[in-house]
């Protein structure tokens, strides 16, 4: 990088255009997961779910706009290519294909607790040396756990209790919320 923003160093930008990165692609994966489950999932409450996924994607979309655009403005050079989402990953796949609401929900929601963990130390990570960036996220985190919620609506009794609480894996997940 030949520049960052004013008041931080060329270091402390190249270092948040880094975490930024690994973020736009996790950005980039998350939207196409959702349209996955959007043109996968079958099963009574299909329609509501299929329409309540939509504006989740345009909304994670926008995110990785406004996450490759911060990049540049750091003096970086976002990536959102294919191979830059494989590359950056350190999650598995999303592993159902065609299936029922309730089981596309439960995996659903465990991608959305990888999202918002990651989303979260970000958040730690950028609050010293970029406020402007840790506002950004902190809002981004604020929609993730409110369309999280919306999911896991879904998939809890009137106890509170996830049909799928304890499962650590899509596939598990997905078999405990159809049981």
């Amino acid at each position: 990088m030949a520049y960052t923003v004013p008041g931080m160093t060329d270091k402390e930008g190249a270092q948040v255009a880094e975490l930024l990165q690994k973020q736009l692609s996790r950005y980039n994966d998350l939207h196409l997961t959702l349209k996955h489950v959007h043109w996968n999932v079958v099963g009574p409450n299909f329609i509501g779910v299929h329409e309540m996924i939509d504006p989740q994607v345009e909304l994670v979309r926008g995110y990785a706009d406004e996450v490759a655009e911060r990049i540049a403005t750091l003096g970086g050079s976002p990536k959102g290519t294919p191979g830059a989402i494989i590359s950056d990953r350190t999650w598995d796949d999303y592993s159902l294909e065609r299936d029922t609401v309730q089981a596309h929900l439960a995996a659903l929601d465990l991608v959305y607790d990888g999202i918002i963990e990651d989303t979260r130390k970000n958040i730690e990570e950028t609050e010293e040396p970029d406020p402007v960036t840790n506002d950004m996220l902190i809002g981004h985190a604020a929609e993730l756990e409110k369309f999280q919620w919306f999911v896991r609506a879904h998939l809890e009794n009137a106890g509170g209790d996830l049909k799928h609480g304890g499962k650590s894996t899509e596939k598990g997940a997905a078999k405990a919320a159809k049981s």
